[in-house]
C-alpha cells in the first residue's frame, strides 16, 4: 500500500511539474475518444427536414475568432512632417482577423495560413468571449492550412465528418466572424466538389479541391467551419469568388479529407509530409481527347514524368491516362492531387490508367519533394549536397527578428562552401521566395538547376547576406 501510494505521489508530481507533449497522433482518434455532446441534451428531438438549429447549436461554440497582429507590410502611416524633416516613416504593425476551429478539447484550433501568415501575435476569443493568447504549432501554404494552440481544457470542439461522402445538393452550414460579426451562421448547398479557382497555383506544390457552396462567406470567415446538418466539419472556409472583395454568390472550403492529414501532420511533425507522384498533368477533356485520339473524357492525361519518381518506378508513361487512385475514380486534376496528397512519403497507393485503350493498375511508392521516402520534423536535420540543415528555434527568430529560416550547418565540399557560405549561416530566401521551414527549402529547391540566390543572416550580425549558389 505504501509503495502504491508512492507511485501516485510520484506520477501526480511529475504531471504537474513537467509539461508533457500530447499523448497521441491523430485527431480524430482523439476527437472518438472524447467526443461528447456539451452543447444539447442528447434527448433533444432533431426536426426532420432543412431545419438548421440543431447543427448550429452543436457548432457554434467550437468557432473562435482570431486577431493577429503582423510587421507592417505596405508604407505605413502618412505623416507629412516626416517627409518635410527627412524623417523615417514610422511603420504602424498591422492587425488582421478571421476565424478558426477547435479539434480538441485540450486547444488545438485550424484556420487558414493566410490568416495567420506573418503573425507576431495570435489571439483568440472563444464564443463565450473568453481570450487566449495563441502558439502557432504549424502551417502549410500549399492547402493554406495552419495550427495553433491555446492553453486550455475541456473545450467544446467540433467533429470531424466525412467529406468524401458529402453529396452535391446537400444542405451545410458556414460558421464564423465575418466583418467582426462573431458567431455568425449561414446556409447553403454543396454546389459542387474538387474545385480548382487557381489561388493558390502561385505557391509550388499548392493544392486546390475545394468544396463549393452558395452559403454565404465574407472577409473574416477566413478559418471557420463548415458543417453538416449533423454538426460534423466536412470543411474549412478559404475563399470566395468575387469581383469585389465581398460575397456575391460562391464560397470555397478545403475538404476535412484533406484538414485531417494536414492537422496530423502539423501535430506529429511541424510541417507537412508531402508526398509526390512525380508527374506533370492536365485536365482531359473532349478537345484533348480528340487530339489524342483517345476515348476517355475525363480523367487526368499525364504530360510528362519526371526523373527518379515513384511514377517512373512504378511505370507510369507520358500519355497515360489516370482514371482512379485506390480504385477512387479520378475524374480531373483537382481529385488527383488531394488523393495524392492525404498520403505521406513512403505510402504505397495504386494507381489506375488508361494505356493503348487498355486499363492497367500499378502500385506506387510515394516520395518527398527531396525524392526520397524520408519524414522529416521541424526539429530534425537533414543533410543536402554536404550541408547539415535544420529549422531555426524559437529563440533565433526571437532575437533576429524573423519569422521562420534554415540555418545551415557542418558545411563540407560541395555547393554550398564553393559560394563562400560559413557554417550558421541561416537561409531567409531562395530567389526571393520566403523561407521559413525545411519545407520551404525542399520545396525551392527541387527542380532547380543553376545558379540561385541566397538571402540570409548569421545569427551574430544584423547584416542581411547575399551569396549566389551553383546548383545542379
Amino acid at each position: 500500500m505504501a509503495s502504491l501510494i508512492s507511485a501516485i505521489i510520484a506520477i501526480a508530481g511529475f504531471s504537474l511539474f513537467y509539461d508533457t507533449e500530447p499523448s497521441y497522433d491523430s485527431f480524430e482518434e482523439r476527437q472518438n475518444i472524447k467526443f461528447k455532446n456539451t452543447v444539447l441534451d442528447p434527448n433533444i428531438d432533431i426536426p426532420d427536414g432543412p431545419n438548421f438549429v440543431y447543427a448550429a447549436s452543436l457548432v457554434t461554440p467550437g468557432v473562435v475568432h482570431i486577431k493577429t497582429i503582423k510587421e507592417p507590410g505596405g508604407a505605413g502611416t502618412y505623416n507629412p512632417f516626416e517627409e518635410f524633416f527627412n524623417m523615417p516613416q514610422r511603420r504602424q504593425p498591422e492587425e488582421a482577423a478571421g476565424s478558426g476551429v477547435i479539434i480538441s478539447d485540450d486547444g488545438y484550433i485550424v484556420t487558414n495560413y493566410h490568416v495567420v501568415e506573418g503573425s507576431k501575435e495570435i489571439e483568440v476569443t472563444l464564443d463565450d468571449n473568453r481570450k487566449y493568447d495563441a502558439k502557432l504549432v504549424g502551417e502549410d501554404p500549399t492547402t493554406d492550412l495552419a495550427l495553433i494552440k491555446i492553453d486550455e481544457d475541456g473545450l467544446v470542439f467540433i467533429k470531424y465528418g466525412d467529406s468524401d461522402n458529402l453529396q452535391i445538393g446537400e444542405w451545410v452550414l458556414a460558421v464564423g466572424n465575418p466583418f467582426e460579426l462573431t458567431s455568425t451562421v449561414t446556409a447553403g448547398i454543396v454546389s459542387a466538389k474538387a474545385r480548382n479557382i487557381n489561388i493558390l497555383n502561385r505557391r509550388e506544390y499548392g493544392i486546390e479541391s475545394f468544396i463549393q457552396t452558395d452559403a454565404v462567406v465574407n472577409p473574416g470567415n477566413s478559418g471557420g467551419a463548415l458543417v453538416n446538418l449533423r454538426g460534423e466539419l466536412v470543411g474549412i472556409n478559404t475563399a470566395i469568388a468575387s469581383p469585389t472583395g465581398s460575397y456575391t454568390g460562391y464560397s470555397f472550403a478545403v475538404p476535412v479529407s484533406l484538414v485531417k492529414k494536414v492537422m496530423d501532420d502539423l501535430l506529429e511533425y511541424g510541417s507537412v509530409q508531402r508526398a509526390l507522384l512525380g508527374i506533370q498533368i492536365r485536365d482531359v477533356d473532349a478537345d484533348l481527347a480528340k487530339e489524342l485520339g483517345i476515348d476517355e473524357t475525363i480523367g487526368v492525361y499525364v504530360a510528362a514524368v519526371n526523373e527518379g519518381t515513384s511514377a517512373e518506378e512504378a511505370g507510369i508513361k507520358e500519355k497515360d491516362v489516370i482514371v482512379a487512385i485506390d480504385d477512387i475514380p479520378v475524374k480531373n486534376v483537382a481529385e488527383l492531387q488531394e488523393y495524392v496528397a492525404r498520403n505521406r512519403p513512403g505510402d504505397k497507393i495504386s494507381v489506375s490508367f488508361i494505356r493503348d485503350g487498355k486499363r492497367k493498375t500499378v502500385t506506387a511508392t510515394l516520395k518527398n519533394t527531396m525524392g526520397d521516402e524520408k519524414m522529416y520534423s521541424r526539429t530534425s536535420s537533414m543533410e543536402i549536397k554536404g550541408a547539415r540543415i535544420r529549422e531555426i528555434d524559437d529563440g533565433l527568430k526571437k532575437k533576429l527578428d524573423l519569422n521562420g529560416g534554415v540555418q545551415l550547418n557542418e558545411i563540407q565540399e560541395g555547393p554550398w562552401k564553393e559560394a563562400g557560405i560559413k557554417e550558421s549561416f541561416i537561409i531567409t530566401k531562395i530567389d526571393k521566395r520566403d523561407i521559413k521551414t525545411v519545407n520551404d527549402l525542399m520545396a525551392a529547391l527541387s527542380n532547380k538547376s543553376g545558379g540561385i540566390l541566397i538571402e540570409g543572416k548569421y545569427p551574430d550580425s544584423e547584416d542581411i547576406y547575399y551569396y549566389g549558389v551553383r546548383w545542379n
